[in-house]
């Protein structure tokens, strides 16, 4: 058969429901799908059918939301359904409910509640009464959750929801069967049970994941196609050569998990992956002047692909800690003390700077300088005025040490971005003293607020301005995803409106607002959003790249013969 191989992160374990990271998701949507999907090639981005017929439909109020699932989808064979010697059942409305249920209860553990929190009547009910009984009941009912018919799902909502479709083609909606999550307990994580084109066939922790064609679909006759229309970019790009053929391409994926940047770019010049980031200790041997791609990648086939990246990166502070939580010109002298100039010209130029929480692309983005702009002058005045005269703490003489939690230890170009970063602070006479962890560890600690201060970077999980600023929403501290635990009453008093609002000129201005309330409070120093810029090899195709790719290998080609030629024939390639 033919294999896609590809490259990813430390996976965490491949259970939607707590699933917060890319590498987990993406390594976890190709054996899970959800109601809704992203169109692969529609731009702006749209949502489609994924397991039910059509897009919902809403009620004239907008409180009523109406799903018609597939008939014939099913679950993948898994020793769980022993009930049917083993083979996998259909997928049914209550699937859904079952799964938006445990991203509730508070015993799963899962980060994505702020999904649905206030959301679903009835569901903070029952999220509430999982906190208190031993064992969390699945048979209390859900007002807002309704099966009506085996194949029929109704969503009755407590107000107005524009963002629902965006939310439900997130992995925290994937459909979830509760024989699995019972039959494997807690190794549920790594026993994925899905619907998806793919089983797991095998995960060497941080080594590798395979998974395999997904039998159940041939035997049950579905049949999913690569799109069949796309914008004229994609037809000129020969993205629509493949149009209306039976998908997923390849039988098996293979994921290696590595780490090193220069393991990861030499695998991609040897030919062991279809495609690949371009880190900063390679960008001048690939990229020239004028953005192109080298001549001898070029001759080689392999192609250039360049977009704009739906990401924030920051340095959050936990706003529980004694120090940096408590100091608001502490945190104000830290962020004018952060060189964007020089910042920018460590990433290769290939990052804008960020001047708060939106990135350019989502709705609500207002391209505004920076309040606390890098100037040392004003750092050092701030900092005196936050009690640390020149760095100093008055009441020991001692130079202030602030802590730096940071993820991915054998990486270079992190350590080295945090060596910069300590030599800007070191400016103003402060020290910052790195704490690396492996990424779970590190997540980990975030989560449990352990940490003084962070790296990290938000991924658009759908391309509008509520999906960030919900990084600062009160309800959604650690271990959800406002890991600052920034806690703000008139923020939150102005979040709870907008994400009501649909889209349009009312809700945008109060993003506006909300943005430049965060960026005065300082609880994060906004770093950069990034340009992404990556390769492929010609014998990948359908290759485009996606701000929410997860679930898209299946659409996948690749040109085995092309791909044997390239890598210098047969004796190569079994390499």
């Amino acid at each position: 058969g033919v294999t896609l191989y590809g490259l990813s992160g430390r996976v965490r374990g491949l259970d939607p429901a707590c699933a917060s990271d890319v590498a987990s998701i993406l390594a976890l949507s190709s054996v899970y799908e959800g109601l809704l999907q992203y169109s692969y090639l529609e731009r702006p981005y749209a949502v489609e059918p994924c397991l039910c017929e059509a897009l919902p439909d809403f009620s004239g109020d907008g409180l009523t939301v109406t799903f018609r699932i597939r008939r014939n989808i099913h679950f993948q064979d898994d020793p769980c359904f022993a009930a049917l010697g083993g083979r996998g059942r259909e997928l049914t409305a209550e699937d859904f409910i079952y799964s938006i249920k445990r991203v509730a209860d508070v015993k799963t553990g899962s980060g994505g509640y702020w999904a649905f929190d206030g959301r679903i009547a009835g569901l903070d009910a029952f999220r509430a009464a999982s906190k208190v009984a031993p064992v969390t009941d699945y048979g209390l009912e859900v007002e807002g959750l309704r099966a009506a018919g085996t194949h029929t799902l109704e969503i009755r909502l407590t107000r107005p929801y524009p963002q629902l479709p965006w939310v439900l083609a997130l992995s925290y909606a994937m459909a979830v069967p509760r024989e699995a999550v019972e039959f494997y307990g807690r190794d549920f994580a790594m026993h994925p049970v899905g619907t998806g084109p793919y089983v797991l066939k095998s995960h060497l922790p941080n080594y590798r994941l395979e998974f395999a064609r997904n039998p159940k679909w041939a035997e049950t006759g579905r049949i999913e196609r690569y799109p069949s229309a796309g914008p004229a970019a994609a037809e000129a790009a020969g993205l629509l050569a493949d149009a209306g053929k039976a998908v997923p391409f390849s039988d098996r994926i293979v994921q290696y998990i590595v780490a090193d940047s220069s393991t990861m770019w030499l695998m991609f010049l040897n030919g062991q992956v279809e495609a690949s980031d371009i880190s900063r200790d390679n960008w001048n041997s690939v990229i020239g002047p004028g953005r192109e791609l080298a001549a001898d990648l070029a001759e080689r086939g392999i192609r250039l692909h360049s977009a704009p990246a739906l990401e924030t990166h920051y340095i959050g502070f936990n706003m529980d800690d004694p120090v940096v939580g408590s100091n608001l010109k502490l945190r104000q002298a830290l962020a004018c003390a952060f060189d964007a100039e020089e910042w920018s010209r460590f990433h290769d130029r290939r990052v804008i700077q960020a001047s708060g929480p939106l990135p350019p692309g989502v709705a609500g983005f207002e391209d505004k300088p920076p309040l606390y702009a890098f100037d040392l002058p004003r750092a050092r005045a701030l900092l005196a005025e936050a009690g640390y005269p020149e760095g100093r703490d008055p009441a020991t003489g001692r130079r202030l040490i602030l802590k730096l939690d940071v993820g991915r230890p054998n990486d270079p170009e992190m350590r080295a971005s945090v060596e910069l970063m300590a030599g800007f602070f070191d400016r103003i006479g402060v020290m910052l003293e790195p704490v690396y962890n492996t990424f779970p560890a590190f997540l980990s600690r975030v989560e449990r607020r352990q940490a003084q201060m962070f790296r990290l970077g938000w991924v658009a999980d759908y391309p509008d301005g509520q999906n960030f600023l919900q990084l600062f929403y009160g309800p959604n501290a650690s271990p959800g995803p406002n890991r600052a635990n920034y806690a703000d009453a008139e923020f939150d008093a102005m979040y709870e409106k907008a994400r009501a609002l649909p889209d349009g000129a009312e809700r945008r201005a109060l993003y506006g607002r909300m943005s430049d309330r965060v960026r005065l409070s300082c609880p994060w120093i906004f770093l950069h959003h990034p340009l992404a810029h990556g390769l492929s090899h010609g014998w990948l195709k359908n290759y485009a790249p996606h701000d929410f790719p997860y679930g898209m290998s299946k659409y996948y080609r690749v040109d085995p013969e092309a791909r044997r030629a390239r890598r210098g024939g047969p004796g190569r390639a079994a390499r």
